[in-house]
């Protein structure tokens, strides 16, 4: 199946330090990103959405910076679907700003536009943007 890479980008009126536990830890992503997240061996997360298990690995984290997830299948290998959180500031207008970048087989743009907006409007009322 053929992968399609969106990126898309929000200005979060939040500093790194509080917005990073909100995209790197179980409790901070189900506030917002998955219906509940538990926290395996091996640095696996289990996301859960509409009440099924979606594991992935988590491959890379810069503190206050990146964290990036890798879907797994079902024989705890990655099945190359990843979502990457990145996290920037502008040095301009000291403005912070949150990549997402959703790697996966959906090349919906109108419905991964859709979700992500969603998914952001929660993040933003939860940290206070």
């Amino acid at each position: 199946m053929e992968k399609f890479k969106f990126i898309t980008e929000y200005e979060l009126r939040a500093s790194p330090k509080v917005l990073f536990p909100y995209i790197s830890t179980a409790s901070g992503l189900s506030q917002w990103f998955a219906t509940k997240v538990n926290v395996m061996p091996d640095h696996v997360y289990d996301f859960y959405w509409d009440g099924e298990s979606h594991p992935a690995r988590q491959v890379s984290l810069r503190q206050n910076k990146s964290v990036r997830f890798e879907f797994l299948n079902g024989t705890e290998r990655s099945d190359n679907n990843y979502i990457d959180f990145r996290v920037d500031v502008s040095e301009l207008t000291q403005s912070t700003f949150l990549r997402v970048t959703d790697y996966s087989s959906n090349a919906d743009i109108d419905e991964l536009k859709s979700l992500w907006n969603g998914l952001m409007d929660k993040l933003k009322e939860i940290v206070g943007s």
